[in-house]
Protein backbone atom coordinates (compact mmCIF):
# COMPACT_ATOMS: atom_id res chain seq x y z
CA UNK A 1 0.00 0.00 0.00
CA UNK A 2 1.37 3.43 -0.96
CA UNK A 3 1.53 5.98 1.85
CA UNK A 4 1.00 9.66 1.03
CA UNK A 5 1.30 12.67 3.32
CA UNK A 6 -1.19 15.28 2.12
CA UNK A 7 1.05 18.20 2.99
CA UNK A 8 3.78 20.43 1.60
CA UNK A 9 4.97 21.24 5.14
CA UNK A 10 8.65 20.40 5.65
CA UNK A 11 7.96 20.11 9.40
CA UNK A 12 5.36 17.37 8.89
CA UNK A 13 7.56 15.57 6.38
CA UNK A 14 10.46 15.57 8.85
CA UNK A 15 8.17 14.24 11.57
CA UNK A 16 6.81 11.41 9.41
CA UNK A 17 10.37 10.35 8.49
CA UNK A 18 10.85 9.44 12.15
CA UNK A 19 8.57 6.41 11.66
CA UNK A 20 10.88 5.02 8.97
CA UNK A 21 8.04 4.33 6.53
CA UNK A 22 8.36 5.07 2.81
CA UNK A 23 6.01 7.86 1.77
CA UNK A 24 5.51 10.63 -0.73
CA UNK A 25 4.27 14.14 0.06
CA UNK A 26 1.66 15.83 -2.11
CA UNK A 27 0.19 19.29 -1.50
CA UNK A 28 -3.58 18.99 -1.05
CA UNK A 29 -4.58 22.48 -2.32
CA UNK A 30 -7.47 22.93 0.13
CA UNK A 31 -9.04 26.24 1.11
CA UNK A 32 -8.14 26.65 4.79
CA UNK A 33 -10.52 29.52 5.53
CA UNK A 34 -12.56 28.97 8.70
CA UNK A 35 -16.33 28.83 8.50
CA UNK A 36 -18.31 31.50 10.38
CA UNK A 37 -18.19 30.82 14.13
CA UNK A 38 -16.28 27.57 13.59
CA UNK A 39 -14.67 26.23 16.75
CA UNK A 40 -10.86 25.83 16.43
CA UNK A 41 -10.99 22.05 17.06
CA UNK A 42 -13.75 21.62 14.47
CA UNK A 43 -11.71 23.64 11.96
CA UNK A 44 -8.61 21.49 12.49
CA UNK A 45 -10.57 18.25 12.09
CA UNK A 46 -12.47 19.48 9.02
CA UNK A 47 -9.28 20.61 7.29
CA UNK A 48 -7.39 17.39 8.07
CA UNK A 49 -10.26 15.40 6.57
CA UNK A 50 -10.51 17.69 3.53
CA UNK A 51 -6.77 17.42 2.85
CA UNK A 52 -6.78 13.63 3.11
CA UNK A 53 -9.89 13.33 0.91
CA UNK A 54 -8.54 15.67 -1.78
CA UNK A 55 -5.34 13.66 -2.23
CA UNK A 56 -7.06 10.25 -1.84
CA UNK A 57 -9.42 11.17 -4.68
CA UNK A 58 -6.44 11.76 -6.98
CA UNK A 59 -4.60 8.59 -5.86
CA UNK A 60 -7.01 5.64 -5.56
CA UNK A 61 -5.71 2.77 -3.46
CA UNK A 62 -3.22 4.89 -1.54
CA UNK A 63 -3.35 5.45 2.20
CA UNK A 64 -3.40 9.20 2.78
CA UNK A 65 -2.53 11.20 5.90
CA UNK A 66 -4.20 14.57 6.29
CA UNK A 67 -3.18 16.85 9.13
CA UNK A 68 -3.94 20.36 10.26
CA UNK A 69 -3.08 22.41 13.31
CA UNK A 70 -5.12 25.30 14.66
CA UNK A 71 -3.95 27.40 17.57
CA UNK A 72 -6.50 29.24 19.67
CA UNK A 73 -6.31 31.92 22.30
CA UNK A 74 -9.33 33.09 24.30
CA UNK A 75 -11.48 30.92 22.03
CA UNK A 76 -10.30 32.63 18.84
CA UNK A 77 -8.14 31.08 16.11
CA UNK A 78 -4.54 32.27 15.99
CA UNK A 79 -3.25 32.31 12.46
CA UNK A 80 0.23 32.36 11.02
CA UNK A 81 1.62 35.86 11.51
CA UNK A 82 3.11 36.26 8.04
CA UNK A 83 5.17 39.31 9.01
CA UNK A 84 7.60 40.36 11.72
CA UNK A 85 5.24 43.02 13.11
CA UNK A 86 2.34 40.58 13.32
CA UNK A 87 4.57 38.03 15.10
CA UNK A 88 5.68 40.67 17.63
CA UNK A 89 2.03 41.49 18.28
CA UNK A 90 1.11 37.81 18.71
CA UNK A 91 3.90 37.10 21.16
CA UNK A 92 3.16 40.22 23.21
CA UNK A 93 -0.46 39.10 23.53
CA UNK A 94 0.53 35.52 24.40
CA UNK A 95 3.13 36.52 27.00
CA UNK A 96 2.23 34.88 30.31
CA UNK A 97 -0.89 33.28 28.83
CA UNK A 98 -2.00 29.83 27.65
CA UNK A 99 -2.66 28.76 24.07
CA UNK A 100 -4.45 25.61 22.89
CA UNK A 101 -3.10 23.84 19.83
CA UNK A 102 -5.46 21.40 18.08
CA UNK A 103 -3.43 18.96 15.97
CA UNK A 104 -5.93 16.97 13.93
CA UNK A 105 -5.22 13.87 11.87
CA UNK A 106 -7.17 11.96 9.26
CA UNK A 107 -6.10 8.69 7.66
CA UNK A 108 -8.04 7.33 4.70
CA UNK A 109 -7.72 4.82 1.89
CA UNK A 110 -10.55 6.54 0.04
CA UNK A 111 -13.15 4.18 1.55
CA UNK A 112 -12.45 3.94 5.26
CA UNK A 113 -11.50 6.98 7.31
CA UNK A 114 -10.24 7.42 10.86
CA UNK A 115 -9.55 10.75 12.51
CA UNK A 116 -8.31 12.15 15.79
CA UNK A 117 -7.47 15.47 17.41
CA UNK A 118 -4.63 15.82 19.90
CA UNK A 119 -4.77 18.91 22.10
CA UNK A 120 -1.64 20.56 23.46
CA UNK A 121 -1.93 23.42 25.95
CA UNK A 122 1.12 25.67 26.02
CA UNK A 123 1.69 28.22 28.76
CA UNK A 124 3.94 31.02 27.54
CA UNK A 125 6.49 32.62 29.84
CA UNK A 126 6.20 36.34 30.50
CA UNK A 127 8.26 37.68 27.59
CA UNK A 128 10.05 41.02 27.32
CA UNK A 129 10.66 42.90 24.07
CA UNK A 130 14.35 41.91 23.84
CA UNK A 131 13.46 38.20 24.14
CA UNK A 132 10.74 38.50 21.50
CA UNK A 133 13.01 40.34 19.06
CA UNK A 134 15.91 37.92 19.51
CA UNK A 135 13.65 34.91 19.08
CA UNK A 136 12.01 36.31 15.94
CA UNK A 137 15.33 37.32 14.41
CA UNK A 138 16.72 33.83 14.96
CA UNK A 139 13.70 31.68 14.08
CA UNK A 140 11.60 33.83 11.71
CA UNK A 141 8.47 31.78 12.59
CA UNK A 142 6.18 33.72 10.29
CA UNK A 143 4.69 30.54 8.80
CA UNK A 144 3.84 29.06 12.21
CA UNK A 145 0.54 29.45 14.07
CA UNK A 146 1.05 31.54 17.19
CA UNK A 147 4.63 32.39 16.10
CA UNK A 148 5.89 29.51 18.26
CA UNK A 149 8.29 27.02 16.63
CA UNK A 150 8.53 24.46 19.42
CA UNK A 151 10.95 22.33 17.38
CA UNK A 152 13.49 25.16 17.65
CA UNK A 153 14.16 28.07 19.99
CA UNK A 154 10.39 28.49 20.43
CA UNK A 155 10.54 25.87 23.18
CA UNK A 156 12.23 28.54 25.34
CA UNK A 157 9.08 30.69 25.04
CA UNK A 158 7.23 28.17 27.18
CA UNK A 159 6.71 27.69 30.89
CA UNK A 160 4.92 24.37 30.33
CA UNK A 161 3.24 22.13 27.76
CA UNK A 162 0.54 19.56 28.43
CA UNK A 163 -0.38 16.90 25.87
CA UNK A 164 -0.89 13.16 25.45
CA UNK A 165 1.52 13.27 22.50
CA UNK A 166 4.71 15.38 22.67
CA UNK A 167 5.04 15.36 18.87
CA UNK A 168 1.62 16.96 18.37
CA UNK A 169 2.89 20.50 18.93
CA UNK A 170 5.05 20.23 15.80
CA UNK A 171 1.96 19.44 13.75
CA UNK A 172 1.95 15.67 13.22
CA UNK A 173 1.04 13.63 16.33
CA UNK A 174 3.09 10.46 15.82
CA UNK A 175 1.63 8.46 18.71
CA UNK A 176 -1.89 8.97 17.37
CA UNK A 177 -0.73 8.39 13.79
CA UNK A 178 1.00 5.11 14.70
CA UNK A 179 -2.20 3.91 16.38
CA UNK A 180 -4.25 4.90 13.31
CA UNK A 181 -1.81 3.22 10.90
CA UNK A 182 -2.18 -0.05 12.83
CA UNK A 183 -5.94 0.02 12.13
CA UNK A 184 -4.98 -0.23 8.44
CA UNK A 185 -2.53 -3.09 9.11
CA UNK A 186 0.62 -0.94 9.03
CA UNK A 187 2.98 -1.26 11.97
CA UNK A 188 5.97 1.12 12.02
CA UNK A 189 7.75 -1.30 14.39
CA UNK A 190 7.94 -4.00 11.67
CA UNK A 191 10.23 -3.89 8.62
CA UNK A 192 8.74 -1.52 6.03
CA UNK A 193 5.50 -1.58 8.03
CA UNK A 194 3.88 -3.57 5.22
CA UNK A 195 4.21 -0.68 2.73
CA UNK A 196 5.65 -0.91 -0.76
CA UNK A 197 7.63 2.10 -2.00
Amino acid sequence: MRLILASSSPYRQDMLKRLGLPFTAIAPHVDESPLPNEHPADLAIRLSRAKAAAVAKQHPGALVIGSDQVASFDGQCLGKPGTHLAAVDQLRRLSGRSVEFNSALCLTDGVTEVSDNVVTVCRFRPLDNAEIEHYLEREKPYDTAGSAKAEGLGIALMDAMHSDDPTAIIGLPLIALSRMLRTFGINPLLPMGGITA
